[in-house]
């Protein structure tokens, strides 16, 4: 139980704490690697006396993350890398019962959002975990004072790392980063079941769309907008993709999908779903051409995916026709839902990833905070994957926590493998 020293935090409702307790219990048991990592943390204490700023979203998954780091050792402060994302009992049972004090509360406006993000920088970090790229852009831009004391950062999202790149490029990065996004047990198995499965929850959440029979159409081809086709054509929908990468758009092609540019797409399309990592996916002459009950969902990170302010001006009438469900009446009298505000409708309207997909990819998170306590000074302020043996080791934990075992090469076979001379 924390002190009342450490009941810092800003948070909607202390009182749910019971209710945060029992989520973050429930998690727990789905997510066997991050607790083989805690107790082996808990006993080694590899992140004593580091201090960690974490921006991710606030969820019961995420709350078992900063347990973890906290039973390292580490002394841990979270905020929230959305103002829609966070669940609100979650965050009354870091703050009162697990000692992390927690700055978010759904639905926070934009200034509530950004003082959150400088609570967190106050702790004056050592290591960053973003999800988006928020606090480091911040820490960046706005609280110089404090990067000589961060000795590195991790980023969770595809476009959190594309920021950080950018950054990097240009000079601005001025610490190392590790791309948690790009290890091959996070943006395979996370982006793709995990974004998959959320995303089509939160829409059937939100709307109770039967989506069998329905053309949903998905801007990006990425690993997250491979998760989302599968699952809605498992679930009977007419699936079509838009996609500016040749290789992506003739991958879409032969996984059975039809590919077009979104000027087409907008015509036939019942639902649409944006997963691009960029800006303007859907614009003003993509409503322009949307049937009247046209539903618009966005699982990128940011809601710049879909032009909303376009759609406002476009509007002569706007409702909330269900919760989180807004309802713009164009000029013509055609409506169109946009979902959550347009902001990650995965966790805006549903729950977020499911607990064992984010197990892999929170033991990523704190392996390699683990990995920069002791690499950050052979490291250059550019943006690294994750070493492949973390990597593998996590493949491996997962795979003998469900019951699989992996074969094993024989001397012959490593033999042949690393020479040349045996051949027909």
């Amino acid at each position: 139980m924390a002190t009342a020293e450490q009941l810092k935090g800003d948070v909607k409702d202390i009182s749910l704490v019971e209710a945060g307790k029992r989520k973050i219990e429930w998690a727990q048991q789905q997510m066997p690697v991050l607790q083989i990592i805690r107790k082996r943390f808990s006993k080694e204490q590899p992140l004593k006396g580091i201090r960690i700023s974490a921006c991710l979203h606030v969820t019961s998954e995420t709350a078992n993350l900063g347990i973890t780091l906290r039973d390292g050792g580490a002394d841990v402060v979270l905020c929230a890398s959305n103002p829609l994302s966070t669940q609100d009992e979650v965050a009354a049972a870091l703050t009162r019962e697990f000692g992390i004090p927690t700055y978010a509360i759904k639905g926070e406006d934009n200034t509530t959002y950004y003082n959150h993000l400088n609570a967190a920088i106050d702790h004056k970090p050592h290591i960053t975990m973003d999800d988006g790229a928020d606090l480091v852009t911040t820490l960046l831009t706005k609280r110089m004072d404090l990067v000589s004391n961060v000795i590195g950062g991790t980023e969770e999202t595809t476009t959190g790392v594309i920021r950080l790149r950018a950054m990097a490029k240009d000079g601005t990065l001025k610490y190392p980063v590790i791309a948690v996004n790009d290890a091959e047990t996070k943006h395979f198995f996370d982006n793709r079941y995990g974004t998959g499965q959320s995303t089509i929850d939160g829409i059937i959440r939100a709307t109770n769309l039967l989506l069998a029979g329905l053309r949903v159409v998905i801007a990006g081809y990425g690993w997250c907008g491979r998760g989302v086709a599968m699952r809605a054509k498992g679930l009977g929908a007419d699936v079509i993709v838009t996609e500016v990468n040749p290789v992506k758009g003739i991958e879409a092609v032969m996984d059975g999908f039809r590919v077009m540019p979104m000027a087409d797409a907008a015509k036939e399309g019942d639902v649409f779903i944006t997963v691009t990592g960029n800006k303007n996916a859907i614009r003003a002459e993509h409503f322009e051409a949307m049937k009247s009950g046209a539903v618009v969902a966005n699982s990128g990170h940011f809601n710049v995916e879909i032009d909303i302010p376009a759609l406002e001006r476009m509007s002569k009438a706007k409702r909330e026709a269900r919760p989180l469900v807004d309802e713009y009446e164009l000029k013509d009298g055609r409506k169109i839902y946009l979902l959550g505000e347009g902001r990650l409708v995965n966790l805006a309207m549903a729950e977020g990833h499911p607990a064992a997909v984010m197990d892999m990819s929170f033991a990523n998170q704190a392996l390699s905070a683990e990995y920069l306590v002791g690499h950050a000074k052979e490291l250059k302020p550019q943006v690294y994957v994750v070493p492949e043996h973390i990597d593998k080791e996590i493949a491996r934990l997962k795979l003998e926590s469900m019951g699989h075992k992996l074969d094993k090469l024989t001397a012959e076979q490593e033999r042949y493998l690393s020479s040349w001379q045996e051949g027909t």
